[in-house]
């Protein structure tokens, strides 16, 4: 099928997206799938997966963020030409040491004032101390049903999850707990961890213990000892609370102590 491909169409094409743009940003479900023509083709190339209209609600409900905040930045204006327009953003994972982001675009065809295919394509990006560099092949993703955006709620959730409940201060504290309570698979949250964030689960779960310990340090009235504020934080072993610490900090716990104390008496 030929389409209308003129300049003529560029400013109805430019409408268009932009409605769908404002849609996905306002979290309009409802104003996202008017926009889809009956006949829609949505290529997500990072899952390898081709939807049509009648899956596509379910998708884009599992994409849109739970709430406000996600972090979505457009790296270039929407850029259009004739029946076709191109966005290009980055989509940043909560979590990970340093910034953990989806580099994406989509090439996005309307028809008749809708939109009528969909070309997404991401890649994984994490920044290191000389910026940002692609993390290389990925495993297949397609059985787990997770796309970047979906990756980046997931984490949200997740960082919510532990914000809010601290399941952390259980030392028996697994992944299977995680997953019951938070509603997404083991493999889903293995795939965030390990793929994505580029950590183990019992790392993540150590960080966030370390949060809350070093919260309780620049506390002034707790006067536990940091040991005892160790176990109080969920870690079961003292060797594994030193070795986050060191990791964290640089320091040894006993060092750190003193340097505050050192920075309290100037």
């Amino acid at each position: 099928m030929t389409l209308p491909d003129d300049a003529a169409q560029t400013p109805l094409t430019a409408d268009t997206v932009l409605r769908y743009h404002l849609c996905w940003k306002h979290r309009d479900l409802d104003g996202v799938m008017a926009l889809y023509h009956p006949d829609i083709q949505y290529h997500d190339f990072f899952q390898n997966r081709v939807l049509g209209y009648q899956e596509l609600r379910d998708y884009v409900r599992a994409c849109l963020p739970h709430e406000a905040g996600e972090d979505i930045v457009h790296s270039d204006r929407i850029r259009v030409d004739g029946c076709t327009a191109f966005i290009q953003y980055q989509v940043t994972v909560q979590g990970g040491d340093g910034l953990v982001a989806f580099q994406s675009s989509e090439a996005i065809t309307v028809r008749d004032g809708l939109i009528w295919r969909v070309n997404e394509y991401a890649t994984l990006v994490r920044q290191h101390g000389n910026g940002l560099v692609s993390s290389g092949p990925r495993p297949a993703t397609s059985r787990l049903g997770l796309s970047p955006r979906q990756l980046s709620t997931m984490a949200q959730d997740l960082e919510h999850y532990f914000q809010r409940q601290r399941p952390y201060l259980d030392p028996e504290l697994d992944l299977q707990q995680v997953a019951e309570a938070s509603g997404y698979s083991r493999n889903q949250i293995s795939y965030l961890l390990n793929q994505v964030l580029g950590q183990s689960f019992y790392r993540y779960v150590n960080q966030a213990r370390l949060q809350h310990l070093m919260a309780c340090l620049d506390d002034d009235s707790v006067e536990t000892p940091i040991d005892d504020l160790a176990y109080n934080a969920g870690f079961n072993s003292l060797s594994a609370f030193y070795k986050c610490f060191r990791e964290h900090t640089g320091l040894t716990p006993k060092a750190y102590l003193k340097q505050i104390s050192l920075r309290a008496r100037t």
